[in-house]
């Protein structure tokens, strides 16, 4: 099994003073979050284990959400908390990455773990082989008691290339869609592992198809995902001032439409309005298709650039299932042209409906 590796060497780790002190508003700089998911042997640990054998230099801690045998390290960690709520003793390893396993209460886990946050320059969560990363991305991303602590960053979905294809089409004439479709769709980066077990040409097949399914994610390949910790860390995907890139997407994928494809799978589909659009018209059309999940549609996340109605700020969109925000990022500039453009996935798109909903929010 390609996840089964020795453990990293672990040191005693040092007691922290900074452990209880409130830190200044001042010293409040949020601490980024990668959520790193993936269907079952797809590679998790071994990324893990490859970050925290690095010779990388920064400072990351690591969580292991409720299975923390598969990566070897909890035998000197594992110590549950009062009634079993979580583990309270972290180890420091020898390239002074943090790690911890948690096994009920991420949210302690994280304001722990911030606590010490002048050591930290990142941390990575890793989930279960059958996790749904969407309730992981809504606490990160909007929890009131972590906001001003920690930030999702971006989420990691390690696929094996190898056995995909077989994974997606295990379900895929039926209306529950396997885990592999969820973690694709919700991912920011996507890590195409054990290329080196399948051909070119497989490899491009592959990437395609992950990419007919999520157009936004960064796609890596990668032999024992041995990546550039740079396409994993500090990716700001959920950053509002960190706009260029999410522009430069929904550029790249103005031309995506659901009306070549013949199967009701998940997919991506953008769709654009050239007319400004009124906030809170916007808002109950939203909420509308992702709450109440209007004509069956089931959207697993939005981006979208806005022009909003009496505004010279151009709004950025972001949601993950019923969770949205809507801010504004920065001004429009003279010569742009001040179109909405929104990229939906999910499963089951409407593209006719959701161009009439869209064009229903104009003043």
């Amino acid at each position: 099994m390609e996840d089964e590796e020795e453990p990293p060497m672990a040191v005693q780790i040092r007691p922290d003073v900074s452990v209880g002190k409130n830190l200044s508003s001042s010293d409040a700089v949020s601490v980024g979050v990668s959520v790193i998911t993936g269907y079952l042997g797809a590679g998790k640990s071994t990324l893990v284990n490859y970050i925290l054998n690095g010779k990388h230099g920064k400072r990351i801690a690591v969580i292991l959400n409720e299975f923390g045998e598969e990566i070897g390290v909890e035998r000197a960690m594992i110590n549950d908390g009062e009634e079993g709520a979580i583990v309270e003793e972290w180890v420091e390893l020898a390239n002074g990455c943090v790690c911890c396993t948690v096994k009920h209460s991420l949210v302690q886990a994280l304001e722990q773990l911030v606590q010490r946050k002048d050591r930290l320059d990142h941390i990575l969560l890793e989930t279960t082989g059958l996790a749904n990363p969407a309730p992981l991305a809504s606490i990160l991303w909007l929890d009131e008691q972590l906001e001003s602590e920690v930030k999702l960053d971006c989420i990691v979905t390690v696929v094996d290339a190898k056995n995909l294809r077989f994974q997606l089409n295990e379900r895929r004439d039926t209306s529950s869609f396997p885990e592999a479709f969820n973690q694709i769709a919700f991912a920011d980066t996507i890590i195409m592992n054990k290329v080196d077990l399948i051909s070119q040409e497989e490899s491009d097949e592959l990437e395609k198809e992950i990419h007919s399914i999520n157009s936004l994610a960064n796609v890596i390949r990668s032999v024992r995902c041995q990546v550039d910790l740079s396409n994993i860390l500090n990716c700001q995907a959920y950053d509002s001032t960190h706009v260029s890139r999410l522009e430069s997407l929904l550029e790249a994928n103005k031309s995506l439409t659901t009306t070549d494809l013949h199967d009701s799978g998940v997919r991506t589909l953008c769709i654009s309005e050239p007319q400004p659009i009124n906030l809170d018209k916007v808002r109950l059309w939203l909420e509308e298709i992702l709450w109440d999940k209007k004509l069956e549609m089931d959207i697993y996340r939005c981006k979208a650039v806005l022009s909003i109605q009496n505004s010279d700020q151009l709004h950025i969109l972001q949601a993950v299932r019923e969770i949205y925000e809507i801010v504004p990022a920065r001004k429009w500039s003279e010569e742009e042209n001040r179109t909405n453009k929104i990229v939906f996935i999910g499963h089951k798109l409407d593209e006719e409906v959701l161009r009439s909903g869209l064009r229903d929010c104009r003043p």
